[in-house]
């Protein structure tokens, strides 16, 4: 904790931004090591080059906070106070009221940017989003090691979710015999909605399951992750059910394909784009480029959708540490979808795969 807020003072310092206050659930668990829900209340850590840092809470999550690990100040609030007061009280009477101040600009609501300019109405706002993200993106050894025992959760989901495959079973009774057995096994949380969509609404990349039953020859798709002591996996898997036909399989082994070039190609220093345009130009040679309709794939960590996002034109270079997913998909309307997606983490040595379900084409008997 303490030297992810040294990491911090220091690009601050690079920035020349005196304060951080940090407010999003995934950067403030980063901080501060506390996993919680704020729902509508304000939770934030404040980090300052001139004070130890400060961490907002409501009143009934004070112990909760100092289990999980903080040492430093506690400003706590009941629901009746206006914790933007207590805050800038704080800084004034202490004469430590700073001269600039960072936000998330992607997650501070408009009403609490109103807030920090009517209390702290001198000090200057600027976006410190990115400072952050290139702080998250390169993950430290507890963060892998939790990262893999999420992958392995959620190879866990997806064996568990093929196995259940039959006839008349809908997609949404998959879903549940796949929650269920995960919640069996200590998880909490999804990281997302799980997803199984089967027959030609796998034709859809974000499909929504359904009541609709498993038949004969239908596709079936799985996108499924888990938050496992506040990091979340992801994976996607595609099975075939007693048939498939010619020209899905010749889909499925290009989507394959792509995604094992994307991998290959995963060094240190190449660029995330280069990475997006070898798999799709795979995609594209087989003749199927305009039904590959998103990036290839994005980062991964505290949050299931994190920075660096896997498009063409990002020049950004890969970092030992680095975990995001590869998940090329070839998604044809009216007659269905495939994508698989690993999870990987970047290595001196290249691309590490922490997610470890057979990928290997499956029709289930």
């Amino acid at each position: 904790m303490t030297s992810r807020i040294d990491s911090l003072l220091k690009s601050m310092k690079e920035q020349d931004l005196d304060s951080m206050f940090v407010t999003s659930k995934a950067n403030f668990y980063y901080l501060s090591n506390y996993y919680t829900e704020p729902h509508e209340r304000l939770i934030a850590v404040y980090v300052s080059h001139s004070m130890d840092p400060i961490l907002i809470v409501p009143s009934m999550e004070v112990e909760d906070a100092k289990q999980a690990g903080w040492q430093f100040e506690i400003i706590s609030y009941r629901d009746h106070e206006n914790p933007w007061e207590l805050f800038s009280k704080r800084l004034k009477d202490s004469n430590q009221v700073p001269a600039s101040i960072g936000l998330e600009h992607d997650h501070i609501t408009l009403e609490r940017y109103e807030a920090i300019k009517q209390y702290l109405s001198n000090t200057t706002i600027r976006d410190g989003k990115e400072i952050l993200a290139n702080l998250r993106v390169v993950k430290d050894k507890k963060e892998y090691t939790l990262l893999k025992q999420a992958a392995a959760l959620a190879d866990f989901g997806v064996k568990t979710g093929v196995e259940a495959i039959q006839e008349g079973v809908s997609e949404l009774e998959l879903i549940a015999k796949i929650e269920y057995e995960l919640k069996k096994q200590g998880i909490q949380e999804m990281s997302f909605n799980t997803m199984a969509l089967s027959g030609t609404k796998t034709a859809s990349p974000h499909g929504t399951p359904s009541m609709k039953k498993i038949e004969k020859g239908d596709i079936v798709l799985f996108d499924l992750g888990v938050i496992f002591e506040g990091y979340c996996s992801d994976i996607t898997r595609t099975v075939a059910y007693k048939s498939i036909t010619e020209e899905q399989e010749n889909i499925y082994k290009t989507v394959l394909q792509a995604e094992q070039k994307a991998i290959e190609a995963s060094e240190v220093g190449t660029s995330v784009g280069k990475l997006d345009q070898i798999a799709r130009g795979h995609i594209e040679t087989a003749g199927y480029g305009d039904y590959f309709t998103h990036r290839l794939g994005h980062g991964l960590g505290i949050e299931t959708h994190e920075y660096p996002s896997m498009h063409s034109n990002n020049t950004l270079p890969l970092k030992t540490g680095m975990c995001y997913t590869i998940e090329p998909g070839i998604y044809v309307p009216g007659q269905g979808g495939v994508r698989i997606e690993d999870m990987v983490y970047m290595t001196d040595k290249g691309a590490e795969i922490l997610t470890a379900y057979p990928k290997d084409l499956q029709i289930i008997e």
